[in-house]
């Protein structure tokens, strides 16, 4: 599944999974909010997700597995 995620949106992706918020993200990594949004966007995207709800538990799914 994240194969086809750059190893950026891997990291937010992987932060996702934890279930912290796009501000405690973007501190971790040094970024703006706003930058992580767009990262949550195009992860949306490639990963064909509906909505935000869709892509966090997604990302807790992955994390739980071990897949990121």
């Amino acid at each position: 599944m994240s194969q086809k995620l750059t190893p950026r949106e891997r990291e937010v992706f992987k932060w996702l999974g934890t279930g912290i918020s796009t501000r405690e993200i973007a501190e971790k990594m040094g970024l703006s909010d706003k930058t992580i949004e767009t990262y949550r966007e195009h992860i949306k995207t490639k990963l064909h997700l509906k909505n935000a709800s869709e892509l966090v538990y997604t990302a807790i799914k992955a994390a739980e597995s071990g897949e990121i």
